[in-house]
């Protein structure tokens, strides 16, 4: 098998990411198609990336999330496998063409991605048992892969039921790889191909201060769902107390020294408690 423009799309979701979508289009292979998915309903964007890339279109959608996002690409596109890919992530010159090398024996695959460039910053997570042997393959079976970079095969989700669009943000990706693991998925990581991740520089750094606040609030809701959904109500329970009063004690400290950081720790108590009371991920970034 390999991957070519009639059996893979591209789908990117972008929210305020001009600063860096078109570095990622100029990176991918011309003759691939590409979705994407504009979370913050910029018509202009829309024009300008139509216009300039072939084979590119731009669906105009309200702020729903990564996960919904992905799935809005993922069901509109007409291909057996997409690349779900976020708009700080690059591809190299051969990223394809090394993936493509190293496959041709591979039967079936659930979800696979490139590595990523950073060795500090692995993209993939093994298991304690594999993460113990020593020996280097092309082609590594892995227990959960990031989901800035997922290449999917849609056929094996019969079902259609791809991204858990109650995450907003955060730990989606982990849980689809967990669903597809407990089913039977494989998911394999291709170390001789590579893509290099920018890191959190996915929304324009004008609004930063109210990205972070966002980040916060989701990343403490969407451990909570998490937890609540896999491990249970006792720990998610549990983990979420401790966070809670952890960050209570520094929201409390940073409110005495008039530390600004105090929004943050006032953030991810609300996200806690939002999630622990089973409300929906309603946080939204306040950008006009």
């Amino acid at each position: 098998m390999e991957f070519t423009s009639n059996n893979l799309t591209f789908v990117i979701v972008t929210f305020n990411s001009k600063k860096v979508i078109y570095d990622c289009l100029n990176s991918l292979p011309k003759d691939f198609n590409k979705l994407i998915v504009e979370n913050s309903s910029d018509e202009e964007l829309k024009k300008e990336l139509e216009q300039n890339y072939d084979k590119t279109e731009v669906i105009l959608s309200k702020n729903v999330g990564m996960g919904a996002g992905n799935n809005l690409g993922i069901i509109k596109s007409n291909t057996k496998y997409v690349y779900v890919l976020n708009p700080d992530v690059l591809l190299k010159h051969d990223t394809i063409k090394n993936i493509n090398n190293s496959i041709s024996k591979l039967e079936n695959f659930a979800i696979l991605s490139p590595l990523s460039d950073n060795p500090q910053y692995p993209n993939y997570r093994l298991n304690f048992d594999k993460a113990q042997k020593s020996d280097v393959k092309i082609i590594y079976e892995v227990e959960e892969i990031d989901g800035y970079s997922m290449i999917i095969n849609k056929d094996y989700f019969n079902n259609s039921v791809f991204f858990d669009e109650k995450f907003f943000m955060y730990l989606e990706n982990v849980d689809l790889c967990l669903r597809t693991k407990k089913e039977g998925g494989k998911l394999f990581i291709i170390t001789n191909s590579k893509v290099h991740h920018l890191g959190a520089k996915a929304v324009d750094d004008k609004h930063s201060e109210e990205i972070e606040l966002s980040r916060n609030w989701h990343w403490m809701w969407s451990k909570i769902y998490f937890n609540k959904k896999h491990r249970g109500i006792f720990i998610s329970s549990l983990l979420g107390l401790t966070s809670f009063v952890g960050n209570f004690l520094k929201y409390s400290i940073c409110l005495i020294t008039f530390n600004k950081k105090k929004n943050i720790y006032r953030t991810r108590m609300s996200g806690i408690i939002n999630a622990f009371l089973g409300r929906q991920s309603w946080y939204r970034p306040k950008i006009n």
